[in-house]
C-alpha cells in the first residue's frame, strides 16, 4: 500500500504572515467530543493558541521532502514532528528558520532546504494538490482516500477503515476477509 501526503488548506483565508487570534477555549472549558476521543488514544490537544500560521511553506517542506526521496516512515516522521510542533508547542510552522531545522532533524540538507522555500521552489506542486484535493471532494481533514476512489473524512474510528478496505478487497477480487 502507497500513502502519499497531499496538500490541503483547512482555512484558506489565513493570510501569509499568519493570523493573531484569541483563543477559543480555556482550562475551564469542558472538553469537546473530539478531545476527549483523542485523549483516549494518547493525543492530547493542547489549548491556548495565539496565532494560526499559513501553512504553505510546511506543505512546500513535505514537497521538496517527496522530491529528495522522504517516503514511508520517514515522510510520516516529518509530518509527525510538524503536528507536534503546530499542535502541541504551538510553533510558527510558516517560519522559514523553523522549518529548516526541522529539515535537519530529519536528515534533509538545511541550505537547500532555505533556498526552496525562500525562493518557492516547490509552491507550484503545492497549488496543484491543494487545487487537486478541493477538485476531488476533500472538505475536511484528516482525509483518507483509497484507490482515488472511497474516501474517510475526518478523524473516524478504526470500523469505517475496515469497510473501505473490505470493499477494495472484494473489488479487487481478493474476497473477504
Amino acid at each position: 500500500m502507497n500513502v502519499r501526503w497531499v496538500p490541503f488548506f483547512l482555512d484558506p483565508t489565513i493570510p501569509p504572515e499568519g493570523r493573531v487570534r484569541e483563543p477559543t477555549t480555556t482550562a475551564d472549558t469542558p472538553k469537546s467530543h473530539l478531545e476527549l476521543r483523542g485523549e483516549a488514544s494518547g493525543i492530547v490537544f493542547r489549548r491556548g493558541r495565539r496565532f494560526t500560521p499559513n501553512t504553505h511553506r510546511a506543505l512546500e517542506l513535505q514537497e521538496y521532502a517527496y522530491a529528495n526521496g522522504l517516503e514511508g516512515p520517514a515522510i510520516d516522521a516529518l509530518h509527525r514532528e510538524l503536528f507536534k510542533a503546530h499542535f502541541d508547542d504551538h510553533v510558527d510552522i510558516s517560519n522559514i528558520d523553523v522549518l529548516t531545522d526541522i529539515a535537519g532533524r530529519h536528515d534533509m540538507n538545511r541550505d537547500d532546504v532555505r533556498d526552496a522555500l525562500t525562493t518557492g521552489r516547490f509552491a507550484e506542486e503545492v497549488d496543484a494538490g491543494i487545487e487537486w484535493s478541493r477538485a476531488v471532494g476533500v472538505t475536511g481533514i484528516p482525509t483518507f482516500i483509497f484507490n482515488q476512489k472511497y474516501a474517510i473524512v475526518g478523524a473516524q474510528e478504526y470500523p469505517a477503515f475496515e469497510r473501505v478496505l473490505r470493499r477494495l478487497r472484494t473489488e479487487l477480487g481478493r474476497g473477504e476477509g
